[in-house]
């Protein structure tokens, strides 16, 4: 990120030079506008270029895609500097955040009318790779042979049952999940779900050294130098795909936007009748639902109060001088799970009147070929500043169960979860409610890997802290309690028996236990 950051200063005379007191002059200010028109105008002429590879039946859609781009490009040249002013953050004000607590159940005779003014989105642009996997990740099998999107289709298909409605689930495919996740969708023909998909946008990488696109054409050959541009571009490909205008049509009112592998974010029955039951000029336009931190979330994106609005802080916007501040659980006790309602009428006029604003994520990349390149992604929360009346509401930590890791995977296929008609409920035997922090070497990050070390999964009940590193395995039936530890040096290996009961143990050095 240091690199893109002086690569920029570089080439556009970026105005912190000046805040040592220089002076900038007529000139330096000219020369800089004309280099940001000169990359403007060169990025432009490529991406018209690109725009006649495209498919006759895909080039109006692309255009769409490459003005959302050029925007977001041209913001990126234009913006430098830290988007948060530090001194200029403000705490939040107590009635920014309501308790879950406080929310009212609604009147079971409403709730058929309730769900029917609801859609639900969920994020599946996201490959498997980082657990060792191809294809989509909600493609990996979860609990009982279920893979996340079975159980997301379950859980609908159960409050559909249930309320006698018709809530869609809406998938925001991106060009690398869509085809798989349109082959796996024909196994819910007899389901009663109505599964509706999207694609978010489709963007060319930029070589870091020249800001130009690093496509030439939009054939699949060239695969590599296109990305989808983060969950933020949900707003405008919504909006052009015409499910957006569709569903207002329809009477929905409000969306719940939320990650697909996180088995928490379930249909909340308190959430949608605060904002139906709400007179319309008070409801809120946006609502985050957040939940306290605890030692593992240190670094999850928080709201404050900035120049009068909400607004969701992440960790890469934090100057490194507070760092520390912004982990502290005492004075940022709260963090976004991703999990958002979103009035549609309001994503409609932000999408048309252009007011929807959320900070450039600079992703850099290094391609197969060694070529250096950025990404300009964004954040679908970033937007609740763009929204009027948002609030946030702290849930309960059950509502926030994501599977980013093997760690995670753990945790979700242990006894703390019983499975319920596609929802993981913890055990009422857990007799606490935190999850356990579980750490595991880079020997189990890979799905197949990680199953293979498992003979069974162990029973997690009772367990607060596990850490294990090197060539470990665990048989049968193995229980853990407590904080456990297990370090197999480099070229050691260590083998937990069948039956075992490891309680506030360290196990580590050169050994192996063998079942006798």
């Amino acid at each position: 990120m240091g690199e893109i950051v002086q690569l920029y200063k570089t080439l556009f005379i970026c105005d912190t030079s000046y805040a040592k007191g220089h002076r900038r002059t007529p000139s330096d200010i000219e020369f800089r506008d004309a280099m940001r028109k000169d990359a403007q105008f060169a990025m432009n002429k490529e991406l018209n270029k690109l725009l006649t590879t495209a498919p006759p039946g895909l080039q109006e859609k692309t255009r769409k895609e490459f003005d959302g781009f050029e925007i977001l490009f041209g913001r990126f040249l234009r913006e430098s500097g830290p988007s948060v002013e530090w001194d200029k953050l403000k705490l939040l004000p107590p009635e920014a955040i309501r308790k879950y607590s406080s929310l009212d159940t609604p009147d079971k005779n409403s709730v058929k009318e309730l769900l029917g003014k609801l859609v639900v989105i969920k994020l599946n642009g996201g490959l498997g790779t980082s657990m060792g996997c191809t294809g989509p990740k909600s493609a990996i099998q979860v609990r009982n042979e279920l893979t996340f999107l079975d159980l997301n289709v379950q859980q609908i298909e159960h409050l559909n049952k249930t309320y006698d409605v018709d809530v869609p689930l809406v998938l925001m495919n991106s060009f690398n999940t869509d085809e798989d996740t349109q082959k796996i969708l024909r196994k819910y023909s007899q389901i009663k779900v109505s599964i509706v998909t999207f694609n978010q946008s489709r963007y060319p990488r930029i070589n870091r050294d020249t800001l130009m696109p690093v496509p030439r054409s939009f054939g699949e050959e060239s695969i590599e130098g296109w990305y989808p541009p983060g969950h933020g571009d949900v707003y405008n490909s919504l909006y052009n795909s015409g499910l957006l205008d569709k569903f207002i049509n329809e009477g929905k009112k409000y969306i719940f936007i939320s990650n697909i592998d996180n088995m928490g974010a379930t249909v909340d029955l308190n959430i949608l009748g605060f904002l139906l039951n709400t007179p319309e000029l008070e409801a809120p336009e946006f609502v985050m639902e957040v939940t306290d931190k605890t030692r593992a979330d240190v670094k999850g994106g928080t709201l404050i109060e900035y120049e009068g609005k909400l607004r969701l802080l992440e960790y890469a916007q934090v100057p490194s001088d507070h760092v520390d501040e912004f982990k502290s659980v005492s004075k940022f006790k709260i963090f976004n799970t991703n999990n958002l309602w979103i009035s549609l009428p309001a994503i409609k006029r932000n999408v048309e009147e252009g007011t929807l604003h959320m900070e450039i994520i600079v992703n850099p990349k290094t391609l197969d070929n060694g070529m250096n390149v950025i990404q300009l992604e964004t954040a679908v929360g970033a937007a609740i500043k763009s929204f009027e009346r948002a609030v946030g509401i702290n849930v309960p930590r059950s509502r926030f169960l994501p599977v980013k890791t093997t760690s995670d995977l753990l945790i979700v296929m242990s006894n703390l979860y019983a499975m319920r008609t596609g929802a993981l409920e913890m055990s009422p035997k857990r007799s606490f409610p935190s999850v356990p922090l579980v750490k595991l070497g880079h020997q189990f990050s890979k799905v197949k890997d990680f199953l293979n070390r498992f003979a069974s999964i162990p029973d997690l009940l009772e367990l607060d802290h596990l850490t294990v590193a090197g060539d470990v395995n665990f048989g049968k039936n193995v229980s853990l309690r407590g904080t456990v530890i297990i370090i197999a040096n480099h070229g050691e290996k260590i083998d937990i028996p069948m039956g075992s009961i490891l309680e506030n143990k360290i196990v580590s050095g050169n050994l192996r236990i063998l079942d006798h």
